[in-house]
């Protein structure tokens, strides 16, 4: 299949490179060239602009940090709506607001091309394992289309229907509940840490016990070590993420209080930690407000 690869960060470069030396033919672009290094010398092509990663491509993947970055590698004499040919289709890999993933499929609707929207859930470690869950909003067609490449960089994959920005909705309620579940963790590893129990056994109770989940496990673990950078998800992405969910919930008029406590750990985290730590940090904020450092 000939696919062009869009957003070579740290979940777009593992992704991408699940799909090298797979039998793809794979054109690769990102705003900071450097960062493609590794996929060419394995097999990739470096693209020149968004516009040649699309060109004659079957499908083109993005992986974007915002909803800006997205819509700039869209538009535009060089962008992937100029190089993208009717009957291509388009996965948005990324986070984005309900409202975007909107107008980027009314965007393509009018080109006559395909469009996914289909973020995922995962670290970047799961990125690199093809351990991702995707979450795929278009239609069936479509979503069929893309199996065999979700097979490639995930472990599964969910249709959320035929409207795009389902998908992105799914998401967002879901990254508010990882981050819930973050500040119940620091919450209660606080409590028990200031009554003398240790973060490690703590943390061995309740994973063996009520809360073995993956997503307790891993973030419990940062919590209990205290391992904030480099970060796997950056405090300032999640706030981003918070603002979308916000947004959302108002356009749904749908009352959200835990969101506001969420935000302010957040905006006093990257505050006092600054933007590169991870979104797990939060568990400092909540410790040095009950007196404790860590």
């Amino acid at each position: 299949m000939r696919l062009g690869f869009i957003g070579l960060g740290q979940m777009g470069a593992a992704i991408a490179a699940n799909l090298v030396g797979t039998g793809h033919e794979l054109r690769v672009w990102n705003r900071s060239p450097d960062k493609a290094a590794a996929l060419v010398a394995g097999g990739a092509t470096l693209a020149k602009s968004p516009r040649d990663a699309a060109t004659g491509a079957e499908v083109v993947l993005t992986m974007l940090a915002d909803d800006a970055a997205l819509s700039a590698v869209l538009d535009g004499d060089e962008g992937l709506y100029a190089g993208l040919a009717p009957g291509a289709l388009h996965i948005s890999l990324s986070t984005i607001a309900v409202a975007t993933a909107d107008c980027v499929a009314a965007g393509h609707g009018s080109r006559n091309q395909a469009f996914l929207s289909a973020p995922v859930f995962g670290r970047p470690a799961a990125a690199a394992a093809a351990k991702l869950f995707i979450v795929a909003g278009g239609d069936e067609a479509s979503y069929r289309r893309a199996l065999p490449l979700f097979a490639q960089i995930g472990q599964a994959s969910f249709h959320a229907g035929a409207t795009p920005s389902s998908a992105n909705l799914i998401k967002l309620c879901g990254n508010f509940m990882i981050l819930a579940t973050i500040e119940m963790l620091a919450e209660a590893m606080t409590l028990a840490a200031k009554g003398g129990v240790g973060k490690e056994k703590f943390l061995e109770v309740m994973t063996g016990t009520l809360f073995g989940s993956p997503l307790v496990r891993t973030y419990g673990a940062i919590l209990a070590a205290g391992e904030y950078r480099p970060a796997g998800f950056a405090a300032p992405l999640g706030l981003k993420d918070m603002r979308l969910v916000a947004q959302a919930a108002e356009g749904e008029r749908v009352p959200m209080p835990f969101l506001n406590v969420l935000r302010d750990h957040l905006l006093q985290t990257i505050a006092t930690e600054g933007g590169d730590v991870d979104w797990s940090a939060i568990a400092l904020s909540v410790a040095r407000n009950s007196g404790l450092e860590r």
